[in-house]
């Protein structure tokens, strides 16, 4: 018995010692102090945390990094504290902070791998207090509710919580909008075209102009071949596809040429009797109703000015094309898939109208130094995953294909008019098509083109992929979603083609 408590009180008593130093470990290595010491490779997340609404809180109580950076005590908080632990030591220890692009590792696709939804709610048991608008309302009784998506997370309406991020806007934006960039001169009228030659547009009203390509006639493969790299079955079969001529703009519709839709067509621009909106009164146009203000930051704080515009809905889309045919007395539209693919390709068969082969582009590390593929072509013509830091660019950053276009492949996917189905070439008749514009009907519309987000893969020319109408609305608060705004898709824009008929030159110089 002796022998027992000989050994049995040192054991208890190295417990204790044990498990108090541990807790002492572990409540020392969870202070905002010791997070700090580390990420100080990351500067400004303490600056940016302090100017949070979790750092100045109306309640006097502070938020620290823990209470968001890892579960609950309890929900699996050692283990995870464990795991983020090692992680940032061995980032600390071993990467270049100068390599990484700390502001994508702030989107929301990054964010939602590191804020733990249970902490939110640890918090916030309350989702409805008094002082919710009812904007919030309705979007916590989605968010409640049981057909919410799965990996829907509170800071997909609430990024800034944590971190204050400059612009950022949570509600709706009235004043979005107001100001285009560049000169303050109004054109008084659209472009006078005579000849089938490229012709730079102008936006009656407003100081935007455009440069549209003239697209000659053709004949070209359509589709993928089966051994071609990375492909997906609905690109194909091959088909035989034979276009008319037609105007395609020179680069993705800009920030710029949407806000003077949106200025000159959405209630607020109407409220303002502006030189643009006197101009179409004069030439009697009937009225277009155009956008709502948005509801959040449509341009994720990215700019705006020349990049392509984003979060606009294909009906958006539809309908700028019906103002812009209105305001110049052309015929606008979007492309159909057959013309934005003979577009890309410029006369080209190759997956990209450029040197390289897909499954090579995204090679990394000492695969990419033993690879012989040369990355120089596709980011000199390309906006892409590897060499866009996580967002849209503005058109000078790429060089144009043979035809004149600009990130035809990249930047961001386009709409084009055409209803999505997988085996669409299939369903064609044989022979050769004649500008084919796609089935008759369907549930969602075919875009083309990768974006700054996406592998090589999907930048090739015969890469196809298609809207997600409810999961691109998913966060969207208003009741009934807008029809006008994409809350969830940043990474698609669209492009503008313009018909060569009477009104734009076919047959003025015999130039076709």
């Amino acid at each position: 018995m002796k022998k027992f408590w000989i050994w049995f009180l040192p054991g208890v008593l190295a417990g204790i010692i044990i498990i108090g130093a541990g807790s002492v470990a572990v409540n020392k290595t969870s202070t905002d102090e010791y997070c700090n010491s580390c990420h100080e490779i990351h500067p400004h997340s303490t600056t940016s945390w302090k100017q949070s609404v979790h750092y100045v809180t109306k309640s006097g109580t502070r938020t620290g990094c823990v209470e968001c950076h890892l579960p609950p005590h309890g929900e699996g908080y050692l283990m995870a504290k464990a795991v983020t632990g090692a992680r940032d030591l061995w980032g600390k220890w071993t990467k270049d902070p100068e390599s990484f692009d700390w502001e994508e590792k702030g989107s929301i696709e990054h964010a939602r791998k590191h804020v733990y939804e249970a902490s939110c709610l640890a918090c916030h048991e309350n989702l409805f207090p008094h002082e919710l608008t009812k904007e919030g309302e309705d979007a916590h009784l989605y968010y409640t509710s049981a057909s919410r998506p799965a990996d829907l997370h509170c800071i997909n309406c609430h990024l800034n919580a944590g971190h204050y991020i400059e612009g950022y806007v949570h509600g709706s934006v009235t004043g979005f909008g107001s100001a285009i960039s560049g000169s303050l001169i109004n054109f008084t009228g659209p472009a006078a075209v005579s000849a089938f030659q490229t012709f730079t547009e102008q936006i009656t009203g407003s100081s935007v102009s455009f440069n549209m390509v003239a697209i000659p006639s053709g004949t070209f493969s359509m589709g993928s071949p089966d051994n071609e790299p990375l492909r997906n079955t609905d690109e194909g079969p091959v088909r035989q596809v034979k276009v008319d001529s037609f105007y395609m703009a020179e680069v993705e519709v800009t920030w710029d040429a949407y806000l003077a839709f949106y200025a000159q067509t959405s209630a607020e621009g109407r409220s303002t009797d502006t030189e643009g909106s006197r101009l179409l009164k004069n030439q009697k146009t009937d009225a277009i109703t155009g956008a709502t203000p948005p509801y959040g930051q449509p341009d994720q704080g990215w700019g705006k000015g020349k990049r392509p515009a984003i979060s606009i809905t294909y009906h958006a889309a539809e309908t700028y094309c019906r103002w812009l045919s209105q305001v110049t007395g052309k015929k606008y539209r979007l492309p159909t898939e057959a013309e934005w693919e003979y577009a890309y390709r410029a006369g080209t068969a190759t997956p990209y109208f450029f040197e390289g082969k897909p499954d090579r582009f995204d090679k990394k590390g000492i695969r990419a130094k033993l690879s012989k593929n040369d990355t120089a072509f596709i980011n000199t013509y390309v906006v892409y995953h590897e060499n866009s830091p996580g967002k849209t660019q503005e058109p000078a950053f790429v060089d144009a294909n043979p035809f004149g276009l600009k990130n035809m492949g990249g930047n961001v996917a386009e709409f084009c008019s055409d209803w999505y189905q997988p085996d669409a070439y299939q369903q064609y008749p044989s022979g050769i098509l004649n500008n084919p514009a796609g089935p008759a009907s369907g549930v969602e519309r075919v875009i083309r083109g990768g974006s700054f987000r996406d592998p090589a893969g999907k930048i090739r020319s015969a890469a196809r992929d298609y809207t997600r109408t409810v999961s691109w609305l998913r966060t969207d608060p208003q009741m009934p979603k807008s029809i006008w705004w994409y809350s969830d898709c940043f990474h698609v824009g669209f492009r503008v083609v313009c018909e060569f008929d009477e009104k734009t030159g076919k047959g003025a110089s015999g130039n076709q």
